[in-house]
């Protein structure tokens, strides 16, 4: 996500803890934290993709996803 956006992000957030937003301010805000959601978890992903775990005996295991539960 590019600074401008990042900027407008703390913008609107300053703006509401202050005067509040109009309609069309709030789903601009929720536009962007959704794309900055999304683009945090991707970043994460990759990250956590990337990942090994180096065991006491000095092997290397490629870090797994746990598996979900059902209830």
């Amino acid at each position: 996500m590019d600074k401008v956006k990042m900027d407008r992000i703390g913008e609107l957030s300053r703006k509401e803890r202050s005067v509040g937003l109009s309609p069309e301010e709030k789903k601009e805000q929720t536009a962007l934290r959704t794309e900055y959601i999304e683009e945090f978890r991707g970043n994460m992903k990759n990250i956590l993709d990337n990942t090994y775990i180096q065991r006491p005996d000095g092997s290397k295991e490629k870090l797994q996803q746990k598996k979900t539960v059902k209830h």
